[in-house]
């Protein structure tokens, strides 16, 4: 079924044989696209804001089916930003919802066009979308949280006063106050500190993270530039902890919440993809010196 491109862009000789090229497939695609050419990977003209790169923020949301969600969190997110006195955009990275998610991010972002939505197709991977999101864009800070209400928006201010005010990264902690995860039940909490346990033996003993595997955090660009993370599973936090040019850490203490629509993306795979991963970053530390691993990208 052929749909219409909602395209907000100075053409240019580059961006119209991507309008081209977007054109000659307009019969397979499946939902409405909101498409900014400044973002499209083909290219890499940078996007055309009024303030440098350094100033800027975009908060990547990955969402598969999160209809549900979505709005709410986009609605709380855009009104804390909005109070920041930084640039920013928000990138809502699909993978292929189908459950009208891009439709219902589309229509809001007909009155918000700091809010723009990006759909992979035929990828899938929460780790995956985070980077492909931070690959379209050149903002100097870069963040994820989730769609689906567990993490609060409002922490977006603390997070980015963190940043700004020198961490390379500033991550929303878990385990820092008791009672952050008191609606969970007590085998989701056993499986969550296992896995932080297990995390120890990779992490820079220097950093001392509470909560390596938090989904929700802020940081500067420079300290990942250059490096290809893991696309699948749900732990990119703590790959970027091991691998990434990260000197100091700031943690900001939240309540998780539980999900109110939908059902979780977690499943017996997500635990396969995080052993896989903390083999390869154990291979990784067994192989390389301490500084080839802070140096890498």
């Amino acid at each position: 079924m052929e749909t219409s491109l909602a395209i907000r862009v100075s053409v240019t000789p580059q961006t119209q044989r991507f309008r081209d090229l977007l054109d000659s497939h307009r019969g397979c695609v499946r939902h409405r696209y909101l498409v900014d050419y400044s973002y499209a990977p083909t290219y890499t003209r940078k996007a055309t804001l009024m303030t440098d790169a350094a100033e800027r923020f975009t908060l990547v949301l990955p969402t598969l089916n999160e209809a549900g969600n979505v709005t709410t969190a986009l609605e709380r997110a855009v009104a804390v930003l909005s109070k920041e006195k930084l640039a920013w955009n928000i990138l809502v990275v699909d993978d292929e919802s189908t459950d009208g998610t891009p439709d219902v991010v589309l229509r809001y972002a007909e009155s918000e066009n700091r809010v723009r939505l990006i759909v992979r197709h035929a990828h899938r991977g929460l780790a995956g979308a985070i980077s492909f999101g931070w690959a379209h864009t050149d903002a100097e800070l870069v963040g994820v949280m989730d769609a689906d209400l567990q993490h609060p928006p409002e922490l977006l201010p603390a997070l980015l006063n963190e940043v700004r005010d020198g961490a390379d990264i500033a991550i929303a902690s878990r385990y820092l106050k008791p009672g952050s995860m008191d609606e969970w039940n007590r085998i989701r909490r056993l499986i969550s500190r296992l896995g932080v346990l297990a995390s120890k033996p990779v992490q820079p003993v220097t950093l001392n993270v509470h909560d390596p595997l938090s989904g929700f955090f802020v940081l500067r660009r420079r300290s990942i530039a250059g490096i290809k993370f893991q696309e699948t599973g749900f732990k990119l936090l703590l790959e970027i902890l091991a691998r990434g040019r990260i000197t100091s850490v700031a943690e900001v203490p939240f309540k998780f919440s539980t999900r109110k629509c939908g059902r979780s993306k977690a499943n017996a795979m997500t635990a396969i993809h995080y052993f896989f991963l903390l083999c390869k970053l154990a291979a990784n530390r067994v192989r390389l010196p301490k500084q080839a691993r802070i140096s890498v990208g």
